[in-house]
């Protein structure tokens, strides 16, 4: 995700590898420790909307009519909004501008404003109240991991190169929760940039005592040799890949504005219509994205001036539609789901929930300091709207993954390109498996499949070998063993059947929208039993407690972008 620098991908496609200095880490001193800026009025006159380095800011720049200050006939203008654009990438500077009066508003990553809340909340008039969800980061931003990481857990005591204050310290915060691990687990080693200069985590990786590095997705291609394994040739660093990007985490990283309160109470009618014009916008520059394939006028005079306002070039065109690429804007229906539905995942109050606990475990909050929204009623904002239906697609082609998953099956392979997994286990002879029993296990995997929406999910079941291993003891011939092998293959393949079955049916009763096609059911039987292998055959259970181990459900979350055929985002 291109957010603080602003550069051409063109020049990660250089032939020789790019010398850089050594990198100088920083300290990540609270925010309101950093900025000194005293709280002041905001600023009479024509309002000063700040936009970044982002493709969601694209449909900004279409509502101000492709210009800084709000052409006639725009979005912005037939809603009576009168805005100057100011890109600051910067997010420190942005924040004394907030603070000083010099614009009422700010952009940046939910992670972003929760960071700066201490100092923002130190005087009435500056508390931000977020407004409007412009996009999520659906394929912009990545962790690259060197060849000693095969998983999520391995980030235990591994250094990580990461920018200060940017937009990538609650997407670690959230891996490493659901890899069950905490900021603690892991060194953190501070950038002052994000792309493009020596004080950049992709600079940092070439070290030889950094182990991982969250990039933008250009820095993590150059990286990896193309989204490969690195060869340590060009750009790369050998043995480096992308353990996950957000077109797999893609529900994590959430661009937002914010307003400051007092600006809002006295104001909140002209916000509500610059918030109702963003709205417009998104849905208009989605058509005229799509009048591209027509050679549309409109289309190049969009990325023409995105280009020059975002990347200070009119020429980085293709740079333009490569950040508008990396974000997926969330539509009217999706504000209102984010804001107010009190069921979904992924909503604000368990997305601010979540990044403070992560910013709080580092002290880099105290965790005090609320982050509230507008509220707004979303009914008044409709008027005047015309709210195109969101198409309801699956985002995987299932035979492909079957294909997929069955191969990685014969290869004992599974496991590659996992990022988390977890267990849930059954009685002996249990045919049922009910939300009674197992919402717990549901509820966390409803959670992790709203927060991965580009990963599969493996639904394994194993079965116990005791009955196997009671035949083999009593020299019954090889046939009859076999049918024994089948026969319990076959019964962990229906019980794990069943668990994805209820697991989705158990969403739809609890209003979350799962994607049935992200799910792929692999039944082992007796081949991986907990207790292991002993000579090429199930080991014999000691203990009751190992018995019960073998009789389990296993949940894994799999990493699919490199597999074209398998992964179809809408």
């Amino acid at each position: 995700m291109k957010r603080l620098f602003a550069f051409s991908i063109a020049l990660l496609s250089v032939t020789s590898q790019v010398s850089f200095s050594k990198p100088q880490y920083v300290s990540a001193a609270p925010l309101d420790q950093v900025v000194k800026t005293r709280a002041k009025n905001v600023k009479d006159g024509t309002v000063t909307l700040p936009i970044i380095t982002w493709g969601g800011d694209i449909a900004t720049i279409h509502a101000n009519g492709n210009k800084k200050t709000t052409a006639s006939g725009s979005i912005f203008d037939k809603n009576n909004v009168r805005v100057t654009l100011k890109r600051q990438d910067v997010f420190t500077e942005q924040l004394e501008q907030f603070i000083g009066g010099d614009t009422p508003y700010l952009r940046g990553t939910l992670g972003m404003i929760n960071a700066a809340s201490d100092l923002l909340n130190r005087d009435k008039r500056t508390k931000p109240v977020v407004i409007y969800q412009l996009t999520w980061s659906a394929g912009g931003d990545a962790l690259v991991v060197k060849d000693n990481i095969k998983s999520a857990k391995d980030l235990r005591g591994k250094t990580i190169a990461l920018q200060a204050y940017g937009p990538h310290v609650d997407y670690l915060a959230k891996i490493l929760n659901d890899a069950g691990l905490s900021l603690n687990d892991v060194s953190i080693k501070w950038l002052s940039d994000l792309t493009g200069t020596d004080n950049s985590p992709m600079n940092a990786l070439y070290e030889n005592n950094i182990d991982a590095a969250f990039v933008i997705i250009p820095d993590a291609l150059a990286l990896t040799s193309g989204g490969n394994v690195g060869t340590g040739a060009e750009d790369s660093v050998k043995g480096a890949k992308i353990l996950l990007s957000t077109k797999t985490a893609n529900r994590v990283i959430s661009d937002v504005y914010a307003v400051r309160s007092d600006y809002l109470n006295a104001n909140k009618e002209e916000v509500s219509r610059l918030v109702r014009s963003l709205i417009q916008a998104q849905e208009s520059v989605a058509s005229v994205v799509k009048s591209k394939r027509s050679n549309s006028s409109q289309y190049q005079r969009l990325m023409r001036a995105s280009a020059e306002m975002l990347l200070d070039s009119p020429q980085a065109i293709g740079d333009a539609e490569g950040l508008y690429a990396d974000a997926e804007f969330t539509r009217f229906e999706d504000n209102i789901k984010f804001f107010q539905d009190a069921r979904y995942p992924r909503n604000f109050e368990r997305l601010n929930k979540e990044i403070q606990n992560g910013l709080s475990s580092i002290s880099l909050i105290t965790g005090r300091s609320t982050l509230g929204h507008a509220d707004w009623d979303f009914n008044a904002l409709r008027k005047g709207l015309t709210i195109a239906k969101k198409a309801e697609a699956p985002r995987f082609n299932e035979r492909e993954v079957a294909k997929v998953v069955t191969k990685k099956q014969q290869q004992g392979a599974l496991k590659d390109g996992e990022l988390f997994s977890f267990e849930v286990f059954f009685k002996p002879n249990q045919q049922v498996f009910t939300e009674s029993l197992y919402s717990d296990a549901f509820d966390k995997v409803m959670s992790l499949a709203s927060t991965y929406g580009g990963a599969i999910i493996t639904v394994e079941g194993h079965s116990d070998p005791m009955g196997y291993l009671r035949k083999k003891k009593e020299n019954q011939p090889a046939v009859v063993l076999g049918r024994i092998k089948q026969s319990a293959k076959n019964l962990s393949v229906s019980r794990a059947q069943q668990v994805r079955d209820n697991l989705i049916s158990y969403s739809k009763r609890n209003g979350v929208s799962i994607d049935s096609s992200q799910f792929a059911v692999v039944g082992h039987g007796i081949a991986q039993p907990k207790t292991g292998v002993c000579n090429g055959q199930p080991c014999a259970p000691k203990t009751e407690t190992e018995w019960r181990s073998n009789m389990r459900v296993e949940f894994r979350i799999i990493q699919v972008e490199a597999e074209a055929d398998v992964f179809s985002p809408l």
